[in-house]
């Protein structure tokens, strides 16, 4: 069944895009999340007018990670707090949530704990680099300085 997708979809596409997905996809998951919707020659027609409207929310989209981009590369390292025992260890971790809630204290912009990626959840006292998923093809290094707490 072809489909106009009103928002991104992983693994589908994106926004605006016309795309065929499997009926059953589009009647269980899509349609009941107003994900989509069929494509008809109205609807068509109505996304060719809305087209430009999607195309420059996209790029104010991507004006925006680029700005928070530049904002987290010149600016500080996000510090959070966490108990510690002998060398450095930390009693649990920090996850990319606690990264999130702090890089909202200190930069004032919330971030999607999705969009924090983590090789592995920190476990250590000292200073690490995150990558942030801002937008697709912008990312960012995010400073992290875990410390302990006195």
């Amino acid at each position: 069944m072809q489909v106009i997708l009103l928002k991104d979809v992983k693994g589908l596409g994106k926004a605006g895009d016309v795309v065929k997905a499997s009926d059953g996809y589009v009647r269980n998951m899509l349609l009941p999340k107003k994900l989509c919707m069929e494509a008809t020659e109205g609807n068509l027609k109505t996304l060719e007018r809305k087209r430009a409207e999607i195309e420059a929310q996209r790029a104010i989209d991507k004006q925006v990670a680029e700005d928070i981009k530049a904002k987290v590369e010149a600016g500080p390292a996000v510090e959070i707090e966490s108990k510690a025992g002998e060398g450095g260890r930390l009693f649990g971790a920090v996850t990319s949530q606690n990264i999130a809630d702090a890089f909202l204290k200190t930069y004032k912009i919330e971030l999607d704990k999705k969009k924090i990626e983590l090789d592995a959840p920190i476990k250590q006292i000292g200073d690490t680099k995150v990558t942030l998923k801002l937008y697709p093809g912008v990312t960012a290094a995010l400073k992290v300085s875990v410390k302990e707490i006195k």
